[in-house]
């Protein structure tokens, strides 16, 4: 039996396309172990989900200046050194990375160890984490045809993401009956990822007694950020987190608002869900998700407004335009090429491990 570490973490995003992966794996007889941080959101997910979990200590890979750059690069040394102890222990024959801080250390170690890693980029332009272990990885997934460009020629691997299975099952009459919404109204639902998008839902809630008259309203806040105010509001259900639920929730949904993180809009893809994508603004990160977005409504995927031009008129317009044009959005998700992402992934992994 093979055994495979998958690590990536600090938000959702680093997580789900492994979760993806894991049945694969699991039918290919791969022994599997996931590697994150001590109690980033990856714990939870993938203890949930009964595969044996390491943490390790990690520094976060800030873009701006703040105090904790000055200790998280002890942080970082301090995991590489746990991550090498876990690669002398646990000897995998692979690394699959998925991005985000935490993974530095550990494809760092798995290379030194002389152990195959395989990395992947769901963004456009290559995050951080990606950047700095380039050299270090076998091969680099990607998932938009420019990345390749930007990636070493004998790396890059255009896959798509990962994408969980279980979501192309779900079930409408269950989805409408979790929020306890009927079939008179079409229903609209709003996600801003698993951190919650604090402007999203601002904008959503001033303009919640318009979007009452024509929808009913699924919103999925992030932790800490549902509105007690707003809890008995009749069509109108906010949850922080769901998760074996939200294959119903994507079901019983006519339209979609959601952030532009790369896994999100492949998961809309994939699902034919008209969309209108809010990317969170170049002030507030290194500007991916505004090329994300900007991808896909080339495409015909997507409509797409950006935070700074948000009003309450304008996100009104532009829903109500969604939902008005939907058929033109499934057509165009219809006819779309993307890779089947985990069979080509699964091939990669299969010929790289030692």
């Amino acid at each position: 039996m093979k055994r495979i570490v998958l690590t990536g973490g600090g938000t959702a995003g680093h997580v789900t396309p492994n979760i993806a992966l894991i049945p694969s794996l699991k039918d290919a007889g791969y022994d599997i172990c996931y590697i994150g941080s001590y109690d980033g959101i990856e714990k939870k997910l993938i203890t949930d989900l009964g595969i044996t979990y390491y943490g390790i200590d990690t520094g976060k890979l800030r873009r701006y200046k703040s105090l904790k750059n000055l200790s998280d690069p002890f942080h970082v040394i301090h995991g590489y050194s746990e991550s090498s102890s876990l690669m002398k222990k646990l000897k995998p024959d692979i690394v699959f990375s998925k991005g985000g801080y935490v993974s530095v250390p550990v494809v760092l170690a798995a290379a030194a160890h002389h152990i195959p890693v395989i990395s992947h980029e769901s963004d456009m332009t290559p995050g951080l984490a990606n950047r700095i272990t380039a050299k270090s990885a076998s091969k680099i997934c990607c998932n938009f045809p420019e990345t390749v460009k930007l990636l070493p020629a004998d790396k890059a691997v255009l896959t798509g993401t990962p994408i969980r299975q279980e979501l192309l099952s779900g079930n409408k009459l269950a989805g409408l009956n979790f929020c306890g919404f009927t079939t008179a109204k079409p229903v609209l639902l709003v996600t801003g990822g698993s951190t919650g998008a604090v402007h999203v839902n601002n904008a959503i809630r001033a303009i919640l007694p318009e979007l009452l008259k024509t929808y009913q309203v699924c919103h999925l806040c992030g932790a800490g950020k549902t509105d007690e105010s707003l809890k008995n509001l009749n069509g109108y259900v906010q949850f922080e987190y769901v998760n074996k639920e939200m294959r119903d929730l994507f079901a019983m949904s006519d339209i979609v608002v959601s952030r532009a993180g790369a896994n999100a809009i492949c998961e809309l893809l994939a699902l034919r869900k008209p969309n209108l994508l809010i990317p969170l603004s170049a002030n507030a990160s290194r500007g991916d998700q505004i090329l994300n977005a900007n991808s896909f409504k080339q495409q015909g995927y997507s409509s797409v407004i950006e935070e700074e031009n948000i009003t309450s008129e304008s996100l009104l317009k532009a829903i109500n335009d969604l939902y008005a044009r939907r058929d033109q959005y499934i057509g165009a998700m219809s006819v779309s090429r993307q890779n089947d992402a985990i069979p080509i992934i699964m091939e990669l992994i299969n010929s790289t491990a030692r």
